[in-house]
């Protein structure tokens, strides 16, 4: 399926970038110093959080990616009628673009030293990101009062699948957000606090990054014939 190959290649290459910058591609045994610092049999210290970040993404990466192709194969049925898009959903895509600016600015307040700045950036992220979710239950809310509900047309079923799985991938950010908040206000130590705020970082520009796609998908795709026929050649 080309839907789930183009989302599978674009989340990869942020995969590949992340980790890369992990240092998960250096080569220890270049490396110099004394001989107790460095890692058993040459692995690369990376953390088990960051590792186990990137487990999670990739597993809900693949989720992403069958919703998609399952999304453009039913697309080709005669009962297809997708419903309007909300106006809404451009502003809740800037509100999750100023989430992740906010938490990027937190995450280098931290590693400049500045817990203030630290805080208020995740602060800001995480109310941004709350008026995000917000501002999809009044997509959905505006949706259902104009007729469009999951029972009526499966277009309106997907999208309400689709916006609800991304929602609940956000919610867990924001208890990820809320964790780190409480750790900061207990006074924990500088590497742990960068740690944390590097992981939720990380994770909220995944979160948008496939919001991105998942709009452009939802609003655009219908008028993409040629996509479709593309998508579901290898079934006829």
């Amino acid at each position: 399926m080309t839907v789930t190959l183009l989302l599978l290649g674009v989340l990869a290459a942020f995969g590949g970038w992340w980790l890369v910058r992990q240092g998960i591609v250096s080569r220890p045994w270049l490396e110099t110093g004394p001989l107790e610092e460095a890692s058993p049999r040459g692995a690369v210290a990376l953390p088990a959080a960051k590792l186990g970040l990137g487990v999670f993404i990739g597993v809900a990466s693949a989720l992403m990616a069958l919703l998609l192709s399952a999304y453009a194969m039913r697309m080709t049925l005669p009962d297809w009628s997708p419903p309007p898009q909300p106006r809404l959903l451009w502003v809740n895509t800037a509100v999750l673009v100023l989430a992740s600016l906010a938490l990027q600015r937190a995450l280098r307040a931290a590693q400049e030293g500045d817990r203030k700045g630290a805080r208020s950036g995740l602060l800001a992220g995480g109310a941004a990101g709350l008026a995000f979710l917000v501002g999809q239950l009044a997509a959905w809310r505006e949706l259902a009062v104009a007729g469009y509900l999951p029972a009526n047309n499966p277009a309106d079923a997907f999208f309400y699948l689709i916006t609800a799985v991304h929602g609940l991938h956000l919610l867990g950010g924001l208890v990820a957000l809320g964790r780190t908040e409480a750790r900061l206000r207990q006074g924990v130590p500088d590497d742990r606090l960068r740690l944390s705020l590097e992981l939720c970082a990380t994770y909220w520009h995944f979160l948008l990054l496939v919001w991105i796609v998942l709009f452009f998908t939802l609003s655009f795709a219908p008028s993409f014939d040629w996509l479709v026929a593309l998508c579901t050649a290898p079934f006829r």
